[in-house]
């Protein structure tokens, strides 16, 4: 089988499953390829992840009184329809 290039819009497109890991194994492998030798991509895919792992280990905001009483009639009337 042939091997092709993984480029940098496909490093983007594929960022969220290749951080899940859900990526088939063989184009897991030519984008792990790509990492090292694209900085940039690199640069991506490590903010990306640590983004990713500082917003996990965060608490959730409370929301303001008026948005969650906002929300709350927003969503009643939608289940109304």
């Amino acid at each position: 089988m042939k091997c092709r290039t993984v480029k940098c819009r496909e490093v983007i497109r594929e960022l969220s499953e290749y951080l899940d890991g859900e990526l088939d194994a063989m184009l897991a492998e030519e984008l792990m390829r790509h990492l090292e030798n694209c900085e940039d991509c690199g640069i991506v895919v490590d903010t990306t992840r640590k983004t990713i792992e500082m917003y996990c280990k965060m608490e959730p905001a409370p929301l303001p009184a008026d948005v969650k009483q906002r929300l709350q009639r927003a969503l009643e009337q939608k289940l109304k329809r």
